[in-house]
């Protein structure tokens, strides 16, 4: 018989952490375990406002649909009870996890993707003024991929700043929506010179037509813009890379076969993940050997963290241990 046990958790910041739309001093999460008699399996999804959820929300869908959980429904039969979203992520996670243990093997064996070892992982640079971008960049020059938070006006001041406090350190740009039809192009041509690597949903996701009609000066990668593996024949063209997120995937079932069709629509990868601990961190991680970009550096910014861990060396970010996750 199984059990269905939802909580919720809270993680303070390091600090606050701000993109376009807010600021931030701590996370809500949704933590998810089901029970098969003994047997645990657990994970963290993330409600985000953006996507008009909330911490409520989660746990009223998780509730609404605990009857089939508890009655023995799997993965695939998730997929029909609840769309894309944190909710669905929260369970379909600890399914894997669930059945990893049940199973005596990896998730990543179950899910027959790449795990490899360890990965090098972006390091996000919350939204400042320039001069405190600049020298948060400094402090952290010496790691080898820096995400750079904008999505205001004076973005290419932002960016160079950071660019002359790392000179060696790969950058990329997440505008989290902030730029317009108006000055998307000379933005990109901007980042383009200060040797920026990719920028991240440079304009709203409703209104990105714009990007089909003006040259790539950078690739760009949607966020905001992708979801499931629905509708996305609709962003080549507009897009060159996509984002991969479990907690708008709907976990690591949609999360594969948005892989999957994404690559034979020769569109790059990128997995990142909403702000969230090592639990959260964990499923996200079975995606990276999959991934041109990995942004997993949730944890970095939290002042606490689900014990166990992951473990980080400086911006190598290792293979979470069975023991966390999987």
């Amino acid at each position: 018989m199984r059990k269905l046990v939802i909580r919720e958790q809270v993680w303070p910041t390091k600090g606050s952490f701000t993109i376009s739309r807010g600021s931030r001093t701590e996370v809500r999460t949704v933590i998810v375990e089901v029970f098969d008699g003994d047997t645990k399996g657990h994970a963290e999804c993330v409600p985000y406002a953006r996507y008009d959820e909330t911490v409520a929300s989660v746990i009223a869908q998780l509730n609404a649909i605990r009857p089939q959980i508890e009655a023995g429904a799997d993965q695939q039969g998730l997929l029909s009870c609840l769309p894309g979203g944190a909710a669905r992520n929260g369970i379909d996670s600890a399914l894997w996890d669930l059945q990893a243990k049940l199973e005596g093997c990896s998730a990543a064996d179950l899910l027959s993707l790449p795990c490899p070892p360890s990965v090098i992982t972006a390091y996000t640079l919350s939204l400042d003024t320039p001069e405190n971008m600049a020298r948060k960049a400094k402090a952290e020059a010496a790691r080898p991929l820096l995400k750079i938070k904008v999505g205001t006006n004076d973005d290419v001041a932002r960016v160079a700043a950071v660019r002359r406090s790392a000179p060696d350190a790969d950058l990329i740009v997440d505008a989290n929506e902030g730029w317009t039809d108006k000055n998307v192009a000379a933005n990109l041509r901007a980042m383009a010179d200060l040797g920026v690597a990719m920028v991240e949903q440079p304009v709203p996701a409703g209104a990105d037509n714009v990007l089909g009609d003006i040259a790539h000066a950078v690739p760009i990668c949607a966020d905001e813009a992708c979801h499931t593996s629905e509708g996305l024949q609709a962003l080549v063209g507009k897009y060159d890379m996509i984002n991969i997120k479990i907690d708008k995937t709907g976990g690591l079932t949609g999360a594969k076969d948005l892989l999957a069709k994404a690559k034979a629509l020769e569109l790059e990868i990128m997995v990142g993940c909403m702000l969230g601990s090592s639990l959260a961190m964990a499923p996200a991680y079975m995606l990276a050997g999959s991934a041109k970009f990995v942004d997993l550096d949730g944890p970095l910014l939290l002042a606490a963290d689900f014990e166990p861990g992951i473990r980080y060396q400086g911006s190598v970010m290792y293979r979470p241990a069975s023991r966390l996750w999987g």
